[in-house]
């Protein structure tokens, strides 16, 4: 087996999810005359590639130390939702098993292309990729907990609809946009289909059934769309982590990888060498015809 990147890259440019400390790097000591370079950060674990622990919104729940391998890693599915779901959207379980099976136990990673809009990428749009993604109701929670998915990772800032959290008051001017979209295209408002008792379902409604989610997954996601592999989280061993920085690697056999590498080797890049998933629209066409082949 041999690894697949789904992280994002993370430096000082990469954008935190609002109100939370972005990362800090500085030297505190320097090879002259020190001896050695040393750096100093700081940051919090809500910045670049990240998984929310149980913790973070449920009291009781286990510590990202107490998340044991075999959860963190383990058999998943990619499913690509960008031909379905698109600025404020709202997407569901149908669109997921209309693309790709997913097993009981499973990991779920969800494209949208929404990392597209990433800091990293040549299409970046920061307003577009924290405040305009698409996002589930309460309908997709309760279907992740009938399949008793492991984890659920996200190509974009959180895993509940824009609009489904603190953004809908911060950034009034969008939240009039997808209010707009909302009555043209689910005649329904804000306040109907998310409602008080919906507020961060993805979060408040999955983490006290063990079901957590990374966020800001990128890389070369796009290789491997409509795909099943294995797919690894790799946070540090947080005591008392409410949440952590993680690297995420999806896993294929030596054959595949060898085709993806090949792929890669033809297609547009990012500065830090990872697809650009916008300017490589032929992957995603490949992804749509393998849905449910």
């Amino acid at each position: 087996m041999l690894p697949i990147e789904l992280s994002i890259p993370l430096g000082i440019g990469t954008p935190a999810w609002p109100t939370y400390e972005p990362l800090q790097i500085k030297y505190f000591k320097r090879l002259a005359p020190n001896g050695a370079n040393g750096q100093l950060l700081t940051h919090s674990n809500h910045v670049g590639t990240h998984l929310d622990g149980e913790i973070h919104f449920h009291t009781p729940g286990r510590d990202i130390a107490a998340l044991p391998l075999d959860y963190l890693m383990h058999e998943g599915v990619i499913v690509d939702l960008s031909d379905a779901a698109g600025d404020y959207d709202v997407y569901t379980s149908r669109m997921i098993e209309e693309r790709v099976q997913v097993k009981k136990g499973d990991i779920l990673i969800l494209h949208t292309g929404y990392h597209h809009y990433g800091w990293d990428q040549p299409t970046a749009d920061e307003v577009r990729y924290m405040v305009k993604h698409p996002g589930p109701d309460r309908e997709f929670a309760l279907w992740c907990r009938r399949k008793q998915l492991r984890w659920i990772g996200v190509d974009y800032g959180s895993a509940d609809h824009p609009m489904n959290t603190i953004i809908r008051q911060w950034m009034p001017r969008q939240a009039k946009e997808a209010e707009a979209h909302f009555q043209r295209r689910y005649r329904r408002s804000l306040d109907q289909v998310f409602d008080d008792s919906k507020y961060q379902l993805m979060h408040l409604e999955l983490f006290d059934h063990g079901i957590v989610h990374a966020e800001c997954l990128g890389g070369d996601i796009d290789l491997l769309l409509n795909r099943r592999a294995v797919i690894g989280c790799f946070p540090w061993r947080l005591v008392d982590g409410e949440s952590c920085i993680c690297r995420i690697v999806a896993f294929v056999g030596e054959r595949e990888h060898a085709e993806l590498m090949r792929k890669k080797a033809r297609a547009r890049k990012t500065r830090f060498g990872d697809i650009a998933g916008a300017l490589n629209p032929r992957l995603h066409e490949e992804g749509r015809r393998r849905a449910r082949r």
